[in-house]
């Protein structure tokens, strides 16, 4: 059997795989099994922040691999306290808690929300805000989090403690707020699975200056936004503000399994001993991978991000058969007159993997991603659009 005969036998059926098979690549360009090549615009869905086989994230990885592999979170390992220390130098948080995806670093982030608010105000105030067209994960809780029903139907009953209002519509969060007497609020600021959408500026300033007045614990959701996905290290920096509590994922391991809560000076004692805990969270050997890509997402590299993406809407603007672009950095989706499946599926056949979001084409190339590189798949991007 081949592999994918072994996949679709032995494979739980939850993935609609493209019919490609991946066995190598380099950077922002892998291939197939007869050796062609794909230029990749999705990154692994945002994961692969330097690429393919990066060398350095790889000599990193290698050299603790030689070192230990895991030790339990009874000791210390060097990799996670460095990564640490780094997450909170670069954003001016004081804690961090490690876990093993973007789902469970949004648990711990709920559980530091909700927590907070019980120390201080005793129980009946636990209830969750979160945005309509959200998306925060597929465990329970996460799902429950979610502001889109048809993630839902399935598996009721949910986590309790969740009330979804529409993004952009101040009053209504506000009224959510009070009626629930709420203990946090959770935000994605571009809401990636649910089309690439951008929160308004005003808005996002409006909720953080209603949750300090209030005292509830403002959540920044940035498992596929973070890690310098927007042309900043994290999105929020896009919209003026500090929140308590920011979950991350995908880019941060460069490849391997790691999430990562950020707690703030206001929450930094809220987590105490045996509060939370996971088996594999601070892996050393995700964790060294994670010290050489943060430590190489740097000024001018969100510069260049900033500058490519610039050039890419650029590109698309006014191309035929694309309607409108959103979102930020190398967060873009395309609203192309075709359905967006058939886009991706022209460009696959031409040699570019893209992803889907909704009804748009979505882009998430490497941060690294070579100029004349991206100018190729956007010339097939384009002419698949027509």
């Amino acid at each position: 059997m081949n592999t994918k005969e072994l996949d679709k036998e032995y494979v739980a059926g939850t993935y609609k795989r493209f019919p490609v098979e991946i066995v190598s690549g380099k950077g922002s360009v892998v291939c197939d099994p007869d050796g062609k090549q794909y230029i990749d615009m999705g990154s692994g869905i945002g994961v692969t922040a330097f690429g393919i086989a990066d060398d350095q994230w790889k000599a990193a990885v290698t050299e603790q691999l030689g070192k230990v592999q895991h030790m339990s979170n009874l000791y210390y390992t060097q990799p996670c306290a460095v990564l640490a220390k780094m997450l909170c130098e670069k954003t001016g948080m004081s804690k961090v808690f490690f876990s093993n995806s973007g789902a469970e670093a949004n648990e711990c982030a709920i559980k530091v929300g909700r927590k907070y608010a019980s120390d201080k105000y005793g129980a009946g105030r636990s209830t969750v805000i979160t945005l309509e067209n959200s998306f925060h994960g597929r465990t329970l809780t996460t799902l429950a989090a979610t502001g889109q029903e048809h993630y839902h139907e399935l598996f009721q009953p949910l986590t309790p403690g969740f009330v979804s209002v529409p993004a952009n519509d101040f009053a209504a969060l506000e009224k959510a707020a009070r009626e629930y007497n709420a203990a946090a609020v959770m935000v994605e600021c571009i809401q990636g699975e649910g089309g690439v959408i951008p929160l308004e500026a005003d808005y996002v300033k409006a909720v953080r200056e209603f949750t300090e007045k209030n005292d509830m614990i403002m959540i920044v959701d940035e498992v596929q936004t973070g890690n310098g996905r927007t042309g900043q290290l994290y999105s929020y920096m896009n919209f003026g503000i500090v929140p308590d509590v920011v979950s991350t994922a995908k880019g941060l391991g460069g490849g391997l399994p790691l999430g990562a809560t950020l707690i703030s000076d206001k929450c930094k004692n809220v987590l105490g001993f045996g509060d939370h805990g996971s088996t594999f969270g601070g892996n050393p050997v995700s964790c060294a991978g994670a010290v050489s890509i943060l430590g190489r997402i740097d000024d001018a590299l969100l510069a260049s991000v900033r500058e490519k993406s610039a050039w890419l809407v650029k590109t698309f603007t006014g191309a035929p058969g694309i309607e409108s672009i959103s979102g930020m950095g190398f967060m873009l989706g395309l609203k192309t007159t075709k359905p967006a499946g058939d886009v991706v599926a022209k460009c696959m056949e031409n040699g570019v993997l893209c992803l889907t979001a909704k009804d748009k084409v979505r882009l998430l190339p490497a941060l690294n991603i070579p100029m004349d590189v991206l100018e190729k798949a956007a010339d097939i991007i384009k002419a698949a659009c027509v």
